[in-house]
């Protein structure tokens, strides 16, 4: 179901830096040109037909050196927390530009069902759909494996094919069994171990370093925001 606040809008970017964080999810579907984002410390770029879902309270960096324009979605329902793993498949490029051109037309049904079809446009088909049983996930031995790669966080499909599974069936199973996305356990997993470094005596630019950080600001911030 649509939550009663969620907004749709299209937006342009530039190239003057920006940095902030929301309450809420937003959701990032470009449409033209390139946003550069990093969210958590870790770099992402929004070309034509790519997705990214930034989470509640995730200060975000973002810039278009030559410009760019994506489809947002400000959204208070807790299902885009599935999504967060994801990238959207390349038929929801032409979803993607309808509810931009509604948007522009202020088609007041574009703002009414368009974010729950982004939503279902977003993600992959259920483990239960395919009746096939599944796989058993050793967290620990991919904790100890996630770890052992030093600053170079896994990705999420080096992480799936570790356990031989998609990077759609992992998250979706680590949304099951852990309760949270495939990223945010992750970081929360790096997180714990940066604390674990500094307990040991590290200073705080060679924890950020092993981390895989961008600068001991970037590690500090993230720890308070997690608590961790």
């Amino acid at each position: 179901m649509t939550a009663a606040r969620d907004v749709l809008s299209v937006r342009d970017y530039g190239a003057s830096h920006g940095s902030h964080d929301h309450d809420h999810f937003q959701i990032l579907f470009g449409l033209h040109g390139v946003l550069e984002l990093e969210v958590g410390g870790h770099g992402r770029r929004i070309g034509a037909g790519d997705g990214c879902v930034v989470p509640p309270g995730e200060r975000h960096d973002f810039e278009a050196r030559f410009g760019a324009r994506c489809l947002v979605l400000d959204s208070q329902a807790r299902d885009w927390a599935r999504a967060v793993s994801f990238t959207p498949p390349p038929a929801t490029m032409a979803l993607a530009t309808y509810l931009a051109r509604a948007c522009t037309d202020r088609l007041p049904r574009a703002q009414q069902h368009g974010p729950s079809l982004l939503l279902e446009a977003w993600l992959p088909p259920a483990d239960g759909a395919t009746g096939r049983p599944r796989r058993t996930i050793d967290w620990d031995a991919l904790a100890r494996w996630a770890l052992a790669r030093s600053s170079v966080a896994p990705t999420v499909a080096e992480l799936a094919a570790r356990v031989h599974l998609s990077a759609a069936q992992l998250a979706s199973r680590c949304r099951d069994e852990r309760g949270q996305s495939t990223q945010q356990w992750l970081r929360e997993l790096r997180l714990a171990q940066a604390r674990a470094w500094r307990e040991q005596g590290l200073s705080v630019a060679e924890v950020a370093r092993r981390s895989g950080y961008r600068s001991p600001s970037a590690l500090t911030a993230a720890r308070r925001r997690t608590g961790i």
